[in-house]
């Protein structure tokens, strides 16, 4: 098997799957921080640190070593570490029960394990329900604060 042939790629195309598409994993390792607001249409783990938003079009991942300290925005998130921010998932949240969330939470369906700790206003919304938060009458449930 020869390193390089005639029929290699002449341009600078990346292999694998396309890095702003919906299938892209960025993952912060634990023992990095970043100072700084990440952006991604895929998914982002987070293992170490992150001083700034976090707006994903997929999914976030908190690890139990993650911290983040900045809003969340994307349509599913899973904390498993810390967060002081407002986590807005329009489909999913689910809390595990080594996280601590320090922030309101705005999502249609969430799950908190035992021992998951929530200081802020949970507000669930219905999917159909499209406006801004001081619009929404929806009865909201406030834990820890």
């Amino acid at each position: 098997m020869a390193i390089f042939n005639k029929d290699a790629r002449t341009t600078d195309e990346p292999r694998g799957p396309s890095l702003g598409g919906t299938s892209s994993l960025s993952i912060i390792a634990a023992g990095t921080s970043i100072d700084g607001d990440i952006e991604t249409e895929g998914v982002i783990r987070v293992e170490g640190r992150v001083e700034g938003s976090i707006n994903a079009g997929r999914q976030v991942l908190i690890g139990r070593q993650g911290e983040v300290r900045g809003d969340i925005t994307t349509r599913e998130a899973v904390v498993g570490g810390k967060v002081e921010g407002t986590i807005s998932a329009t489909e999913r949240l689910e809390v595990q029960s080594t996280s601590v969330i320090t922030g309101d939470i705005n999502t249609r369906a969430i799950a908190v394990v035992e021992g998951g700790r929530i200081n802020g206003t949970v507000r669930i919304t219905d999917a159909k329900e499209r406006v801004e938060p001081e619009e929404v009458e929806t009865p909201s449930l406030v834990i820890g604060r």
